[in-house]
């Protein structure tokens, strides 16, 4: 019994001083993982930034964009606006103000009424 209890001991000291030289798996993932963490924040970055360069774009195409939709054809909110405004006798250079159109657009919408009503009479 005596023998075994020693056979034992000096088996697990030989494996506690092989486990010392063998390489730390351990220490090897966290540096793996460490890498991937930087990898990600950096990808992240990137993202992050092309989305606003996109953002940036669409924002200048969309700002140019309404200006030469609304020359062509307002709302109709705002036309129905307009012509409610002119049918109560508010100036156009007021209508202008209140509807956020120049003075032509607002003319140009009267004018189009106009026709219309003169086409469907």
């Amino acid at each position: 019994m005596g023998f075994l209890l020693i056979f034992f001991i000096g088996v697990s000291i030989l494996l506690f001083v092989i486990s010392l030289f063998l390489p730390n798996r351990l220490k090897q993932i966290e540096v793996e993982l460490e890498e991937l963490s930087y990898q990600v924040i950096q990808d992240s970055y990137q993202f992050k930034k092309r989305i606003k360069v996109l953002e940036e774009e669409l924002l200048v195409d969309h700002s140019s964009s309404p200006l030469s939709t609304n020359k062509s054809k307002p709302n109709e909110i705002i036309v129905n606006q307009v012509l409610s405004l002119h049918k109560q006798g508010v100036p156009v250079s007021q209508i202008s103000s209140q509807s956020a159109l120049s003075t032509e657009e607002v003319e140009e919408i009267i004018e189009t009424e106009r026709q219309m009503r003169g086409t469907i009479s």
